[in-house]
């Protein structure tokens, strides 16, 4: 099997502190994140910033308006530079995750 890596560049007009204070936020995934995918934030989190070890759980609908309730872990975050989240669907299986929204 293959790896393969997408190497992208986007050029923003903000500074480094705007855009971290942004993308950190966990209040403004919804904000890009398409309508259509119906995403809403469930879980409560107690800062206004990501940390490493935080939890974010939300309700999102990727395919066909199917509700899902996701689950990402924010595991790595160094300032300014990067984080790194880890999600997947939290259900024992799919099957079941529709049959009970």
């Amino acid at each position: 099997m293959g790896f393969y890596q997408l190497h992208y560049t986007q050029k923003v007009p903000a500074t480094i502190d705007e855009i971290w204070d942004f993308i950190s936020s966990p209040a403004n995934l919804k904000k890009i994140t398409p309508a259509y995918m119906g995403f809403d934030i469930i879980s409560g989190y107690k800062s206004p910033e990501m940390y490493p070890g935080m939890i974010i759980s939300y309700k999102v609908s990727p395919v066909l308006g199917i509700k899902m309730t996701w689950v990402t872990e924010i595991t790595h975050l160094k300032d300014k530079e990067y984080f790194v989240d880890e999600n997947g669907l939290y259900s024992e299986n799919l099957f079941s995750q529709i049959a009970y929204e």
